[in-house]
């Protein structure tokens, strides 16, 4: 045998136990999840928000929503923060230096006037030139700010803020009526929380009007479905077993909430990266664990924020290479945690899976499949074995995903339709027959791109929220 032949063979054995370390996370990762969602369920179930007593223990939170060229979605955003139940809050909005119509819509829309307010930069950030409020919503405030970028325009929002939470949106994002309170609910039950996170669902082709999701609706664009089933796996499974597991180190951008003393205690969000939620969460880790804190960071699976995905192909290769160079700037920043004990369960259990299971995955995939052609063309493997090995791994990505699906279903039933359920199943299978692989690449080279240094988030095309009747009148 030769020695070209004997790596091969090594390579492949790598893979293999690669492959069953990975997925074998992923299971127990799943069990652990299934697990959190009946306790959570349980617990729910006695649960009224609607009662008095929910509605008089409670904390007061500033809502951000930083908003650079949102003219499209940014004011039926506001509407649907506006329109939360809950006893107390107020809106930040964050004009992040827009080149459109974003503040000119949001003024005309809730008839804003400038402020002389005064307040602290307890947070470095770029210029602030102006502050608005609203005779209509006097818990409404915009900022109006020189750009900086989605970091610097939460740290601008974080120092106009008021109360000691605060909770972060994207401006083309709707929130559930009552998730404001079920993701509060764990700082006011245990004060050691200082950060948690809620679920994100897709929103493409809902039914939305007045700033509520009125009808839940499973877009009929086949890459928005195969975004809906991978956003039920990373969030029903993967954030909440990680969750349980007491090693969150990820709380979306999109919808997450923090204790404001410690953030600006930590410094604020980070501007010099494109995954400024992770790395903030990693660095209020760091800081917890190097002061010997008692502390939680938790994931909510019901709280929702509904919010839009990319429709073409285009805007989800940039996404995606995006979260990726993210990803790899986060654990960059904070590479001391790596394997340290230190840092608990976060250093020694987290990290290193991120690091090899999420950041070097594409490679470990794609490096995958072209070895397993070259074997095959030199006769180094068995043909049957390879079979076997691919069903298997195709069998066992379908049985996370639907597993997924599962788990909504059982707790939550967000999608009503069998027929949505029932599609959503379809996709699970389909996404192993080339989008997998497609999504592979695209992070491959967001890699590519964190090594030679690219900066920027790309640009990210937006579409009105429409409610069924405007649709259909469209059509």
């Amino acid at each position: 045998m030769s020695l070209a032949l004997k790596i091969i063979l090594v390579i492949n054995a790598l893979i293999i136990v690669y492959f069953l370390l990975v997925n074998g996370t992923y299971l127990l990762h799943n069990l652990i999840a299934l697990g959190a969602i009946r306790r959570y369920n349980f617990t729910r179930a006695i649960t009224d928000y609607e009662r008095p007593f929910y509605s008089t223990f409670y904390k007061p939170v500033s809502i951000i929503v930083p908003a650079f060229n949102e003219e499209k979605t940014i004011v039926e955003t506001v509407r649907s923060v506006l329109s939360l139940r809950y006893p107390e809050f107020e809106v930040v909005v964050v004009n992040d230096g827009s080149s459109d119509g974003t503040l000119e819509s949001i003024k005309m829309a809730f008839a804003l006037w400038e402020t002389d307010e005064t307040f602290d930069y307890d947070i470095p950030c770029e210029e602030i030139r102006a502050v608005y409020r609203s005779d209509e919503h006097p818990n409404l405030k915009v900022v109006d700010k020189e750009n900086g970028g989605k970091g610097d325009a939460l740290n601008a929002g974080v120092n106009v803020s008021s109360f000691p939470l605060f909770c972060n949106i994207d401006a083309d994002s709707v929130i559930d009526a009552w998730s404001l309170l079920q993701i509060v609910k764990p700082f006011v039950e245990d004060h050691r929380v200082q950060a948690a996170g809620g679920v994100v669902r897709v929103a493409n082709e809902c039914d939305i009007e007045g700033g509520e999701v009125r009808d839940i609706r499973l877009s009929r664009k086949w890459l928005v479905r195969f975004q809906t089933v991978e956003y039920l796996r990373a969030f029903l499974f993967g954030r909440l077993g990680w969750s349980s597991l007491q090693t969150l180190m990820i709380i979306s951008g999109a919808f997450g909430i923090f204790r404001r003393s410690a953030v600006v205690e930590v410094g604020g969000y980070r501007t010099d990266t494109v995954g400024e939620d992770m790395e903030l969460v990693l660095r209020m880790h760091r800081m917890m664990c190097s002061r010997g804190k008692d502390y939680r960071f938790t994931f909510l699976a019901d709280p929702v924020c509904w919010t839009q995905v990319p429709e073409d192909l285009a805007s989800l290769s940039r996404q995606r290479r995006r979260w990726q160079r993210g990803l790899g700037e986060s654990l960059a920043m904070n590479r001391g945690m790596m394997l340290n004990p230190r840092y608990k369960w976060v250093g020694m259990l987290g990290f290193p899976f991120f690091f090899l299971f999420e950041l070097l995955s594409p490679v470990i995939e794609l490096t995958g499949y072209l070895i397993f052609v070259v074997s095959l063309i030199l006769g180094a493997l068995n043909l049957p074995f390879v079979i076997a090995f691919l069903v298997s791994a195709i069998l066992l990505g379908i049985l996370l995903s639907v597993s997924s699906i599962f788990l909504e279903e059982i707790s939550f039933h967000k999608y009503p339709r069998l027929r949505d359920v029932l599609t959503l199943c379809g996709f699970a299978v389909l996404e192993n027959f080339g989008y997998r692989q497609l999504t592979a690449w695209w992070r491959l080279r967001g890699l590519i791109e964190l090594l030679f240094r690219r900066r920027g988030w790309g640009k990210a095309k937006r579409r009105h929220f429409k409610s069924v009747r405007e649709a259909e009148a469209v059509r």
